[in-house]
């Protein structure tokens, strides 16, 4: 392995998930969030398909997003208390990168799955670039994905809102991150 090899690999082997809570400004700029998606669009695809897009959210547009998180808090009975936490959960990354799927179910040469493959591949892609340019992040998704009023505000008729990235800059690295299961448990010898 040459040094350039073992120093790419380093980088990818030390990535590791951070919170919102524990991002920071400044968030990744729109040169870097291009790059981000030039690495993306490297991931494994099948040629001119895309079954993907992001879209930012920053500026002024993070505070109508925590009042739509507020606006699916109320809808879900979560009361004022509840609406006030989504809405300062929606706030805390200095970015969010709303993931929305393009699967089309009848295309002749590739099935859902193998689409659904591809925006994996895409978003650790993504996710790789912005650990190298020193950004941190994670993926989130849970109820509001679920949530019509929201999904309707990222989405076009037929996508699917799969989550949101929030991207930052890491407060600090968490020590000793091992992620669990090990490469033993998941890297299996078929007989």
């Amino acid at each position: 392995m040459n040094q350039a090899q073992d120093l790419a690999l380093q980088a990818l082997l030390g990535r590791y998930s951070v919170g919102p809570k524990h991002l920071l400004e400044p968030g990744p700029s729109p040169e870097e969030l291009e790059l981000m998606a030039r690495a993306a669009l490297r991931a494994p695809d099948h040629g001119e398909l895309v079954p993907w897009r992001f879209k930012v959210v920053r500026g002024a547009a993070r505070q109508r997003m925590a009042e739509l998180f507020a606006e699916a808090a109320r809808a879900a009975g979560k009361g004022e208390e509840g609406a006030q936490m989504d809405a300062e959960r929606a706030l805390r990354p200095p970015v969010s990168v709303a993931i929305v799927a393009r699967i089309d179910l009848g295309h002749p040469q590739v099935p859902a799955h193998e689409q659904w493959v591809a925006l994996g591949g895409a978003l650790a892609q993504f996710m790789s670039a912005a650990h190298l340019l020193g950004y941190g992040g994670k993926m989130l998704s849970g109820a509001k994905v679920r949530n019509p009023q929201i999904a309707a505000a990222f989405c076009e008729p037929g996508e699917t809102l799969v989550g949101w990235l929030a991207l930052g800059t890491p407060a600090k690295r968490p020590e000793g991150a091992q992620r669990k299961p090990g490469p033993q448990e998941v890297l299996q010898l078929w007989a």
